[in-house]
């Protein structure tokens, strides 16, 4: 199982919006998430905009690809990318750059 972690900004004038559309994810993308290999998905957002995303999953080029073809991750992609900073015209899921582990306690 690889374990993922991965940063994003989100824009300060867009936090509590962002953090609202968390609370009610649609429920077609939950599923499809599911169904695409993220296990255990979490997002952490700190007051200045930082978010700290970490899920598992089997093979993480596999999960992005399965998720990239989802109709719904496109429509959800888009409605996302405009509450975050420095993705360079980029997708928040084609955006984000997993961080390397360097230790975990089992």
């Amino acid at each position: 199982m690889q374990r993922v972690c991965f940063l994003l900004k989100v824009r300060p004038d867009r936090i509590e919006e962002y953090r609202e559309r968390h609370a009610a994810v649609w429920p077609e993308m939950l599923q499809a998430l599911s169904e695409s290999g993220w296990r255990n998905y979490s997002l952490f957002l700190r007051e200045d905009g930082l978010l700290v995303g970490y899920f598992e999953t089997e093979d993480l080029d596999a999960a992005r690809a399965a998720m990239a073809r989802r109709e719904v991750n496109a429509r959800w992609q888009a409605e996302m990318a405009p509450f975050f900073e420095g993705l360079d015209g980029k997708a928040p899921d084609e955006g984000f750059v997993p961080l390397q582990e360097i230790f975990h306690l089992d």
